[in-house]
């Protein structure tokens, strides 16, 4: 089965921002787990520094992101600032009212891949810089590097880099039909693919297996790597596989897993949206099962 193509992408990392600034920077606005957008129907847009300038935000800390298209990207962490507590539902005077706090999963659409996967980066930035602000082992304020994407302790010298969560994900096959379970976070009816995060010591491979056996109480075989995908929810790295059914009889776990079924290409339930690497799963297999593979 192949694997998706390797693109290059637009986005250049950095960690310190540059002299001169490109004209028309992105400014991500963190707030609550949410992004900060104006709203214009269907479109959205961030906000510029002009109009940043207007909230009593620290733009001058803000953290660098890279380069996306040549155009510099910063995130601003609006949990610090002194706003509103409802902010922006109950916006200051100084911002009009289209401005809306927005979940990152629901701008997918309008942002589009590029953009969204930068703000992705930029929610997982600001959530390091908020939760390492002392260090862990001597609780002395931290301070930032200015090389690396870390923080460092002035104290004891520990030093802190972004915590990026392993996990893997997998759509498991018997025959022509895919394995598909409803998770307990999920809405009612909707079915996705089994995961699971890394736990110390083991290999992706061990991790796939336990996580199927526990959730659903099958044995795999066949492993076969896919592909793989950042996901800022909260802070995970997925490591996507198909695997072959090797035994044994659905039973879920009833905790993590509410219910499973193998399903057949054209009879499928509600699936994740397409900006998961778990449809990227599905749709390939979908492909597959047509071409006769």
């Amino acid at each position: 089965m192949p694997t998706p193509a390797v693109t290059v992408s637009p986005f250049v990392p950095g960690v310190r921002a540059p002299a001169v600034l490109s004209r028309h920077p992105y400014w991500f606005v963190v707030r609550q787990n949410g992004l900060l957008v104006r709203a214009a129907g269907s479109e959205v847009a961030l906000p510029t520094r002009a109009e940043l300038e207007r909230l009593p935000l620290e733009l001058d800390g803000a953290h660098y992101l890279g380069r996306l298209d040549g155009e510099d990207c910063f995130v601003v962490d609006a949990d610090r600032a002194q706003l509103p507590a409802g902010w922006p539902a109950e916006p200051p005077a100084q911002l009009p009212a289209e401005w809306e706090l927005r979940g990152l999963r629901v701008l997918y659409a309008e942002l589009g891949e590029e953009l969204f996967a930068v703000a992705g980066r930029a929610l997982q930035i600001a959530t390091f810089a908020s939760t390492h602000r002392y260090c862990g082992r001597c609780a002395q304020p931290t301070v930032r590097d200015a090389v690396e994407r870390c923080v460092r302790c002035p104290a004891c010298e520990l030093v802190s880099y972004p915590r990026v969560s392993p996990a893997i994900i997998v759509l498991v096959r018997c025959g022509n039909d895919a394995l598909l379970a409803r998770s307990s976070r999920f809405a009612t009816g909707f079915y996705s693919t089994l995961a699971g995060f890394v736990e110390p010591g083991e290999s992706l491979e061990q991790t796939l297996a336990r996580e199927v056996f526990e959730e659903v109480g099958i044995r795999v075989n066949n492993i076969r790597y896919f592909g793989s995908q950042p996901w800022p929810f909260p802070h995970s790295l997925m490591i996507g596989y198909f695997a072959d059914y090797a035994g044994g009889e659905i039973v879920v776990d009833g905790t993590e897993i509410l219910d499973a079924h193998w399903f057949s290409s054209d009879g499928l339930p509600p699936v994740p949206p397409k900006l998961s690497i778990a449809r990227r799963l599905i749709d390939t297999w979908v492909e597959d099962v047509a071409r006769g593979r």
